[in-house]
């Protein structure tokens, strides 16, 4: 689900069905209780006729232990970390990296790439280190990397984005 209307679609289906859910967010249905088979099923057929489909438990599974893998990855060491970031997600997740990417992207709708690239910029945005503190810390070879890459996902360099979340910060504890 990718707006708004794909929401309500999914609501009015499970509500046609009867099924009872707690929460419809994009991507994510937090259903009451358990489905039944023939409840599964259904919904099944009703999502796919609009274009939609269900996510298997296990892909989900397989997701959330690839995130957990993205996190591992980031508080490794660059002593520690002696491999490639696809050799480390695969032998950690057991599968192989193109299959994993092309999952994740199916679901989460990003790369894995870009999905660390992220994990990364809210790690800029979390940290009151200087950007080559950072830069050493998230195993780029420069700052000039970690500056591209930061730039191509927010469209600031990383000290403009500083001085603007400081400047920001510091406007909302005047008011």
């Amino acid at each position: 689900m990718v707006c708004s209307r794909c929401k309500a679609t999914v609501k009015s289906k499970l509500d046609k069905l009867g099924i009872i859910y707690q929460d419809v967010e994009l991507g994510e249905v937090t259903v009451k209780g358990r489905l039944t088979p023939s409840q599964h099923k259904a919904l099944y057929t009703s999502l796919k006729q609009s274009g939609f489909e269900l996510i298997s438990e296990k892909k989900n599974e397989l997701i959330e232990k690839l995130k957990v893998t993205i996190s591992d990855l980031e508080n490794c060491s660059d002593e520690n970390l002696q491999i490639s970031y696809p050799d480390f997600i695969s032998l950690n997740v057991k599968d192989s990296y193109i299959s994993l990417n092309t999952l994740f992207s199916e679901i989460e709708g990003i790369s894995i790439e870009k999905y660390i690239i992220k994990q990364k910029v809210e790690q800029l945005d979390q940290n009151n280190l200087d950007i080559s503190e950072i830069a050493a810390r998230m195993h780029y070879s420069s700052v000039a990397q970690l500056s591209g890459q930061f730039k191509s996902i927010t469209g600031l360099t990383p000290l403009h984005f500083k001085q603007l979340r400081n400047f920001s910060l510091k406007n909302t504890s005047i008011n």
